[in-house]
């Protein structure tokens, strides 16, 4: 019988409903812990990374368990041919690893972030959002590992239940993808009409995407949840006859096209922070364990770099004067006095450290903030919040410049397609 791996992190919560799933496609599922021997994955015909929260979404979702071992041998076994299916935080791990679309040296190259509904041109909604939707394939779809038992005139009813589902790129990225038919999946209305506006777009994703795959047409990023219904089987009963065509094509000799390139080393180049100059800047650190900063620094310890990690949160207000700014802190928009308090700029000098600022590229959380501030209190005249979060990496084994390069490639503070990242001077 096929076995299809069902890949686990910590946080991961859908394993039953996609175990059911697989077995109603005639599959057997093999339930894998993210701490099991790898080599348990190459007995394997396919694999499932499972929805859920992975490592609690720390720093994003996604990203640290992109950054685990088992997802190299992921990439590996993909390269023989063996379909990946990524559901919901399952496919921003696909996203944050580069094995979604694949392209470019399998760097990343585009972003699951933030929901953003919109309807007839205005934001009406972000983050979590959980409802039923109607997907559909695309009218130039390639037809691939998922797709045999689908036309595009198949309309699949199907929940979504996500924070981060948005897929974000650049313009000529989403043409490329449109071209080749790399997004396989589109949001639609019951008739199957493709309408960029909330609620049919339910997070406000380009091109109506709900699911991309990579050239090969073996690895699928998908953020609603098909293992959630019977109307999502044919895309499991899809991946079973694919698996059985591969393993007939294996018996005959045929190599499958392998896509991937080797990966170049880069430098990163990054503008320095400046500070606008009629704005007041709020610095904010947990009082309690922040267990962002301590997973980041684990992971980055395990990839290799001996270093600590220090997060704080970062505001830049721009008003007319000082006692507006003292007024804003009042309220506790900004922070929270019981788990939280204001640092000085003085406390973040230490030595062979370096701080790297991270703003989302839209800032929904500062605007979100500053539309509560207008509604809600009356605090005269501040025309601006800006947030971000505020990394310091500091190690006590080497010289730290000789490390950030490689660690800002890991991506493991931002991507750089959802996010805008600055060096930082704390004596600003």
């Amino acid at each position: 019988m096929i076995r299809i791996g069902l890949i686990q992190f910590p946080g991961s919560n859908c394993e039953r409903e996609t175990a059911l799933a697989v077995k109603r496609a005639g599959m057997e599922p093999v339930e894998f812990l993210w701490n099991e021997p790898l080599e348990k994955l190459r007995t394997l015909d396919g694999f499932i990374l499972i929805g859920g929260f992975s490592y609690e979404d720390r720093s994003r979702a996604g990203i640290i368990a992109a950054l685990d071992p088992v997802i190299q041998e992921i990439k590996a076994q993909s390269e023989q041919g063996k379909p990946i299916l990524g559901i919901c935080n399952g496919a921003q791990i696909l996203v944050e690893s580069g094995l979604v679309p694949g392209l470019n040296n399998r760097e990343i190259s585009m972003a699951l972030t933030e929901n953003k509904r919109i309807a007839h041109g205005k934001i009406v909604g972000t983050g979590f959002y959980n409802a039923w939707v109607h997907m559909r394939l695309a009218e130039n779809h390639q037809h691939n590992a998922f797709t045999r038992h689908l036309t595009p005139q198949d309309l699949i009813h199907l929940p979504i239940a996500h924070a981060q589902g948005r897929f974000l790129m650049p313009e000529s990225l989403l043409k490329q993808i449109e071209q080749q038919g790399l997004n396989l999946f589109q949001y639609c209305d019951a008739e199957g009409q493709v309408i960029d506006n909330f609620p049919i777009n339910p997070n406000g994703s380009a091109g109506n995407i709900a699911a991309i795959t990579n050239q090969a047409g073996n690895v699928m990023a998908m953020m609603p949840h098909p293992e959630r219904t019977i109307n999502g089987d044919p895309i499991f009963t899809s991946m079973r006859d694919y698996i059985e065509e591969l393993k007939v094509r294996r018996n005959e000799g045929a190599a499958f096209a392998n896509t991937s390139q080797d990966v170049v080393e880069e430098r990163v180049n990054l503008k320095s922070f400046k500070k606008i100059p009629s704005s007041h800047i709020c610095l904010v650190k947990l009082i309690i364990t922040d267990n962002q900063a301590l997973t980041v620094q684990k992971t980055l310890r395990r990839l290799g770099f001996p270093v600590t990690v220090n997060r704080l949160e970062h505001w830049e207000i721009e008003c007319d004067s000082a006692e507006h700014f003292a007024q804003l802190k009042k309220t506790g928009l900004l922070y929270s006095d019981r788990k939280e308090r204001e640092v000085c700029a003085s406390e973040l000098h230490t030595p062979n450290t370096l701080a790297y600022l991270v703003r989302a590229k839209e800032d929904l959380q500062g605007q979100q903030t500053l539309q509560t501030l207008n509604t809600h209190y009356a605090v005269p005249k501040i025309s601006k919040i800006n947030h971000g979060v505020l990394w310091q990496f500091t190690s006590d084994e080497t010289n730290i410049s000789a490390l950030i390069d490689h660690i800002l490639l890991t991506h493991i503070i931002g991507n750089p397609y959802a996010h805008e990242c600055y060096q930082y001077d704390p004596s600003l």
